[in-house]
């Protein structure tokens, strides 16, 4: 799974994902990428699941770029714990996603394999997500 070799902090606050992303709002490397349109937290499970899900569309020729990456740390109190006692210990990873994040980008096979594969991975995410063009700029 993804995570960060090492953090300045352990247990950081919660990252709001509500609003319009500040950058990476384009497709800057691949021809078609992934986009998408509502906030939400990606954990480190569900990209690692819509990665797999590219790669077997992908081939030995395609290519695939992931724009995100999950550096915030979610922590939980165990079960039957009483109030208090301070904050739980690290339980997942999350990316923080905010509405307009390319999340994932794709190049070097024909358009239809493309869409499919892009496709593929947004059913394994958690966010609203739409298929857009390189050189397209979205209607926000």
């Amino acid at each position: 799974m993804l995570q960060p070799k090492r953090t300045k902090y352990r247990k950081p606050h919660r990252v709001s994902y509500e609003g319009k992303a500040k950058g990476n709002k384009y497709v800057a490397f691949g021809e078609f990428g992934l986009m998408s349109t509502k906030g939400a937290w990606l954990s480190d499970r569900q990209i690692e699941s819509a990665r797999i899900a590219i790669s077997k569309c992908l081939g030995k020729t395609g290519k695939m770029w992931i724009r995100i990456f999950p550096h915030m740390s979610l922590t939980k109190k165990p079960l039957e714990v009483r109030m208090g006692s301070g904050k739980g210990s690290p339980e997942k990873w999350v990316a923080v996603v905010k509405k307009g994040t390319i999340m994932f980008e794709v190049a070097n096979i024909p358009e239809e394999m493309m869409r499919q594969a892009l496709t593929r991975a947004g059913h394994k995410l958690s966010v609203t997500w739409k298929i857009v063009k390189r050189g397209e700029l979205p209607n926000d």
